[in-house]
């Protein structure tokens, strides 16, 4: 049958078993759904698999990550991969054809040639091709994170690593010493790289006894943790936090936490924060 990140061709569906009528009574059904012209998919496809292939190439990018839990800051488009001159494209610009027209302006189209390019029946890239097009389409903290993201849940390793950054321009050469698979979430690479670049040293996941690893030890002092709604909504869980956070205070440690909203989308308060709390640490120490 089809798989979940698949597309089949009537070939593939009359091989697999089905008659003209059986095909018919799936796709009235909904079993299957025909994107275009021989290529099928299941009803259970993401929609944005499914508008890849309407428009005639592969998802990639942005939406592939997204569809694989990889961390990437926004998105609200379809990033598509097609093959330069595909034909399905340049009916996109017939004005007899409108609607094409339209799902090609709601998409990004990657064109470059694609480092994996044997996909077979596959609807998206390979992972390796997606996180190229990223890095390449996002702010450099946001594709540092997206790469820290994808080695974290070892969907990628070192190898893949290297392979992405020879496909890139010299330009993002740079981003790879930043990259580091221990960060367990978007937010906390977005911090290290803020504390990074006001001059501080920052330590990931480290341990204390009695309390457990933290998020992110900056300049040895200031421990920095990065919470999400999800994991530290309940009253339970804030009582657990400020248990940590009073242990780490007896290690002469100052706690600091941020919201992910903070992080994301209030950048400006964490690095207020970050250098007021150093600029008073500094203060003390002198006098």
């Amino acid at each position: 049958m089809i798989g979940p990140y698949d597309f089949a061709t009537r070939a593939d569906l009359v091989a697999a078993g089905f008659s003209r009528r059986t095909l018919a009574a799936a796709l009235t059904s909904g079993h299957i759904v025909r994107a275009r012209r021989d290529r099928y998919l299941t009803a259970s496809a993401p929609p944005a698999l499914l508008e890849a292939v309407r428009v005639g190439g592969r998802l990639t990018c942005l939406s592939l990550l997204q569809l694989l839990g990889v961390f990437v800051h926004t998105n609200t488009v379809t990033h598509v991969h097609v093959v330069r001159g595909a034909s399905r494209l340049r009916s996109a610009t017939n004005p007899a054809r409108p609607l094409e027209a339209r799902r090609i302006r709601a998409s990004r189209v990657h064109w470059m040639p694609l480092i994996r390019s044997d996909r077979g029946h596959s609807a998206c890239v390979d992972i390796v091709d997606a996180l190229v097009h990223a890095v390449r389409c996002q702010p450099a903290r946001y594709a540092v994170a997206s790469l820290d993201s994808a080695l974290h849940l070892r969907l990628i390793g070192e190898v893949e690593i290297a392979e992405i950054f020879a496909a890139l321009p010299r330009r993002f050469a740079v981003l790879r010493r930043l990259v580091d698979g221990r960060a367990e979430s978007g937010t906390e690479t977005l911090v290290r790289l803020i504390a990074r670049s006001l001059g501080c040293r920052v330590e990931l996941q480290v341990f204390f006894e009695g309390v457990g690893r933290v998020d992110l030890v900056i300049d040895g002092w200031l421990v920095v943790e990065c919470d999400s709604k999800e994991f530290h909504e309940s009253w339970a869980q804030q009582v657990k936090d400020r248990a940590r956070d009073a242990a780490l205070a007896a290690r002469g440690c100052t706690s600091l936490r941020f919201t992910a909203a903070q992080v994301l989308y209030r950048p400006e308060e964490v690095v207020a924060a970050l250098r007021g709390l150093s600029s008073a640490h500094r203060r003390c120490r002198v006098s």
